[in-house]
């Protein structure tokens, strides 16, 4: 009997870091998985502000035409009932059109390209630049990201 004592404070001890090893690794697992779906909500916020601006930009091209094609000119646009005024610079044949609004809070950046291809017909290219937080942060912040989408025609 004496060769027993203090195997019961042995054996406590023993399951007790045992149990205290696989809550660590549970919490760490739970701290990963909420990273990454945080991640993947962010990734979901930054695309749907670059569709909506690209979505945007295309609206008043088709539907009002107002990109211009030959001389560079600032014009006036509403998007997700933000008025905002164009920014034009001209390179060569080619005019690039650039606009920033804020939809739901979210930044995106957005250019309309027009240039004249080999046979002299307008080529259009939207680029919309979406961003995980608002247009202040963007360039502050890590964690901000950053998904773009491109129409062409």
């Amino acid at each position: 009997m004496k060769n027993q004592k203090g195997f019961t404070l042995l054996l406590s001890a023993l399951i007790a870091s045992i149990v205290l090893a696989l809550g660590t690794s549970i919490f760490q697992l739970a701290h990963k998985e909420l990273k990454l779906s945080s991640i993947g909500r962010d990734s979901q916020f930054a695309f749907y502000a670059a569709d909506t601006g690209a979505e945007c930009a295309q609206y008043w091209d088709y539907r009002y035409e107002r990109f211009p094609t030959t001389t560079p000119t600032s014009v006036a646009i509403t998007c997700d009932r933000q008025d905002k005024m164009t920014t034009a610079t001209q390179v060569g044949n080619t005019i690039t059109s650039s606009f920033q609004f804020a939809p739901n809070d979210y930044c995106v950046n957005v250019s309309v390209i027009k240039s004249l291809n080999v046979v002299g017909n307008v080529v259009t290219t939207i680029n919309a630049d979406g961003f995980s937080a608002n247009c202040e942060a963007v360039t502050g912040s890590l964690r901000v990201l950053q998904r773009s989408v491109r129409f062409r025609y």
